[in-house]
């Protein structure tokens, strides 16, 4: 079992070089697997309660939440560290051009010498989509192309590709990713049709606020996608949040036990879960979770 953490997201500290360069040696030293960004480009003051995850539709925002750029943060986070994994979970793909966003997660992976792994969703918020002139009707086709299109750029020299939306036909993009087989994709959802991409097309599957047993039923639905695709339904990885499902989750044996029953490798801690920004109290959480938590599962 591996263990991620989601860095804090707060403002006065999570774009402060002072207190994030000890904070990444810290979580390199305690031996965390991965990192794990998150992105919107936006919020909107006032926007169309369309988040799934809330009986209101309302996010779990903090007034003084900071959410930089998930690649530009990791490209810091790289070059202060050495070996822990780099991951974005999600990244909203129908909000990027593939073109662009494939040289930039590419050259990441090879100046980290092969640590990057990429959540891809594609949000709920309509006013995000409105801001950047993309329909929010067309998201679920977008992802899917994006995700093809990133892999035949990652793998292809030269690379084609003919979508509705993406088409490019016999180009070169350079650098490729350190990782041959290009940068493992993990789709992000909790919805029955992200389980189904998941089985498609993922290398991974990375759910988002769902309880063990409607989880259950998801992992169910995403191995039968991928039987009915023609792929191995075991080489799809698991990466959940039990923190996105319930606060405080981390440190819950009976519910992190749960989740593992299912078959997730990776859980990812959130550092808002040590309810301090003293990285001293990060670091206590964090051997918490190793020594009392799955040290136990």
């Amino acid at each position: 079992m591996h263990l991620g953490l989601i860095p804090l997201m707060k403002q006065g500290f999570t774009t402060q070089p002072a207190w994030v360069r000890p904070f990444l040696q810290m979580v390199e030293a305690a031996g965390v697997e991965s990192l794990w960004t998150v992105e919107h480009p936006i919020m909107a003051e006032h926007y169309e309660p369309l988040y799934p995850y809330s009986e209101d539709g309302k996010a779990p925002l903090l007034p003084d939440t900071e959410m930089c750029d998930p690649l530009e943060w990791l490209a810091f986070a790289a070059g202060v560290t050495q070996t822990v994994k780099l991951g974005v979970g999600v990244m909203l793909l129908p909000l990027h051009s593939p073109v662009i966003l494939a040289k930039r997660i590419a050259t990441l992976d090879a100046l980290s010498g092969g640590r990057m792994h990429l959540g891809a969703g594609m949000g709920w918020q309509r006013e995000e989509y409105e801001s950047i002139g993309v329909p929010y009707a067309e998201r679920g086709r977008r992802l899917d192309e994006s995700i093809g299109a990133l892999r035949a750029l990652w793998t292809q020299s030269p690379a084609s590709f003919n979508g509705e939306f993406y088409r490019f036909h016999r180009v070169h993009s350079d650098p490729k990713p350190a990782q041959a087989a290009g940068v493992p994709i993990l789709v992000g959802g909790s919805s029955e049709l992200a389980a189904r991409r998941a089985g498609r097309i993922g290398d991974g599957f990375f759910p988002h606020a769902i309880s063990p047993d409607d989880l259950a039923h998801r992992i169910d639905t995403m191995r039968a996608a991928a039987r009915e695709a023609g792929r191995d339904p075991d080489a799809i990885d698991l990466t959940f949040s039990p923190c996105s499902w319930k606060f405080g989750a981390s440190l819950d044996l009976g519910i992190m036990r749960a989740y593992a029953a299912l078959g997730i490798t990776r859980l990812i801690a959130v550092a808002h879960e040590a309810m301090s920004t003293d990285i001293k109290d990060i670091e206590r959480f964090i051997k918490t979770c190793q020594d009392t938590v799955l040290a136990r599962l």
